[in-house]
């Protein structure tokens, strides 16, 4: 099932509303659902309406945080000069980076070296605290897509990378939360201005989902909504000013973003 979170595009006062995406490529269309579906479950209002009619939001504004995977890929790692980590190496980014599909990339004025990391990203869907990694599917309430722009200026002179990974847009989500998926081999791809830049999969990631659910909620509470990005494949590189980046993972759609700087 596909949960987008969306408005009308046809008023300009409307409000957010969560619904089911249902149809073929071309033909979807948006069956309203009462309240939030991570409380309320999915429960129908009847109403209907079709894709084109609405812009989809970032499917999730998570509550409390987003939780970053470091050098989760070996390739990755490797192009980065780093040694693969023997244990997740995590990093806690402002629930503010977030924006959804399609919402501009603002580079910020600090910094002159800003990539894009294509990533699989896992949605909490209840409170949780040191799950063991044969019962994380009890506790995901499903996957999207994810781009973790980093400045990779700040990141290296930093202490810490709060700035680097947390700034402003820095998080687009989407373009909806699939919550009936095996995530066990996906390809993910980015592309940057329709060159295709990274072309990876998920079965290549050092620790794999059940894992990293294990790691996180073992180091913090887990609520509904909290994200954790699961690291990138090799070919991140940098963008600027009129570029546009689309990151797609099988099973879950394209996730496209255009980078201004203001």
């Amino acid at each position: 099932m596909r949960i987008a979170r969306c408005v009308s595009i046809s008023a300009a006062d409307a409000a957010p509303f969560y619904g089911v995406v249902q149809g073929e490529p071309g033909h979807e269309t948006v069956a309203a659902i009462k309240g939030d579906p991570f409380f309320n479950g999915v429960e129908p209002t009847g109403e209907t309406h079709p894709l084109e009619d609405v812009r989809l939001l970032a499917p999730i504004i998570p509550r409390s945080k987003v939780v970053g995977i470091g050098r989760n890929y070996a390739d990755h790692a490797k192009e980065m000069g780093s040694d693969l980590p023997t244990e997740p190496s995590m990093f806690l980014v402002a629930n503010t980076a977030v924006v959804g599909p399609g919402d501009p990339v603002v580079l910020p004025e600090w910094s002159e070296e800003v990539s894009y990391e294509g990533e699989l990203c896992v949605v909490i869907g209840r409170i949780c605290k040191d799950v063991p990694a044969e019962k994380a599917a009890d506790v995901i309430f499903g996957y999207t897509v994810g781009n973790d722009f980093t400045a990779r200026d700040k990141q290296r002179t930093d202490l810490q990378w709060a700035r680097a990974k947390s700034f402003d847009t820095s998080k687009p989500l989407g373009p909806w939360i699939e919550t009936d998926l095996d995530v066990e081999d996906l390809r993910l791809t980015t592309a940057l201005n329709g060159v295709t830049k990274q072309d990876g999969t998920t079965a290549d990631m050092v620790f794999g989902v059940n894992e990293l659910v294990a790691a996180v909620s073992a180091a913090f509470t887990l609520l509904p909504g909290d994200v954790i990005m699961t690291g990138t494949p090799a070919g991140v590189g940098l963008v600027r000013d009129g570029d546009r980046v689309e990151v797609e993972i099988e099973g879950l759609g394209t996730l496209a973003n255009p980078v201004v700087r203001r």
